[in-house]
């Protein structure tokens, strides 16, 4: 296997790892409240997070940037449980009158302590290898890609609860959100007690 598809493939199956659930939460409950007709805003607002946590990423990875980990381990399900409540608060708004401004800004913010988080994960796999930037830019691709496969698997989903099923807008947004802040409050009162 290629340098190449390694390090990509390590970026995919970090995101998609069902141990390591927390970076597909939080995509679930960013674009839970949008569709397929809204898909501007669902590109907008992944790759702002993209952009953000990339960002992160290579700034951790090079030390720019130094952060404790528990830190980060602590709020990454913030940034989860705060997106799953903004949902709540907005679910009976229409999918274009959501404050997207603060919701553009929060994501861009949320993205950058995901990378934060996988810069640790990151720095373990890549000691020892002479330059990181083409294995770090092959890790976040592999990410990238990763990040896709669940976005268009929840769109999906959302297209097929309500509109097969019949499930109002309001309580799709309302009952993902729920389930998410139902697995995401043991993770946080566990990494709030490792401070």
């Amino acid at each position: 296997m290629s340098q190449f598809w390694l390090y990509f493939q390590l970026g995919l199956e970090h995101v998609l790892d069902w141990n390591a659930y927390d970076h597909i939460l939080f995509l679930i409950v960013l674009v839970a409240s949008f569709s397929f007709l809204t898909w501007k805003k669902v590109f907008w607002l992944v790759t702002i997070f993209t952009v953000g946590h990339m960002l992160s990423l290579f700034l951790a990875v090079y030390k720019i940037v130094l952060v404790n980990t528990t830190w980060v381990e602590f709020l990454i399900p913030v940034t989860i449980l705060a997106t799953a409540i903004f949902n709540m608060i907005n679910a009976k708004k229409k999918e274009n009158k959501n404050n997207v401004g603060l919701l553009y800004f929060s994501t861009a913010f949320f993205g950058i302590i995901h990378g934060l988080g996988f810069s640790s994960y990151f720095k373990m796999i890549a000691s020892g290898t002479d330059s990181v930037f083409l294995p770090l830019l092959e890790f976040a691709l592999g990410i990238e890609a990763a990040q896709i496969i669940v976005v268009l698997g929840v769109l999906l989903l959302s297209f097929l609860f309500q509109n097969v099923l019949q499930i109002t807008r309001r309580d799709w947004i309302l009952v993902v959100s729920a389930i998410v802040i139902g697995i995401i409050l043991p993770i946080l009162k566990e990494n709030y007690l490792a401070l």
